[in-house]
């Protein structure tokens, strides 16, 4: 489940410890906003190291979404040999 919270700048900053401890959740990261509007993105170090991975992987794979949709309904068609078959 995300959780995601909007804060003002101004409002986090008074918050930081304590949001800095809340986004160690996972899922879970923060907005900061500036005159309303979504200004920064707060998220653990871990959070952001994974969105970091997978989008790697996106930029070098970038059909995978679709071979792994393709393999799926092809393992669901039993078109598949196991590894006793070869």
């Amino acid at each position: 489940m995300d959780t995601k919270t909007t804060l003002p700048i101004s409002e986090a900053r008074k918050k930081i410890f304590k949001i800095a401890e809340k986004v160690q959740r996972p899922a879970t990261y923060y907005t900061l906003t500036e005159k309303g509007r979504p200004k920064i993105v707060v998220l653990s170090a871990d959070e952001f190291e994974s969105w970091q991975e997978t989008l790697e992987v996106m930029r070098i794979f970038p059909r995978l979404e679709k071979d792994i949709k393709k393999a799926e309904k092809e393992y669901k068609k039993g078109y598949f040999r196991t590894l006793e078959d070869v």
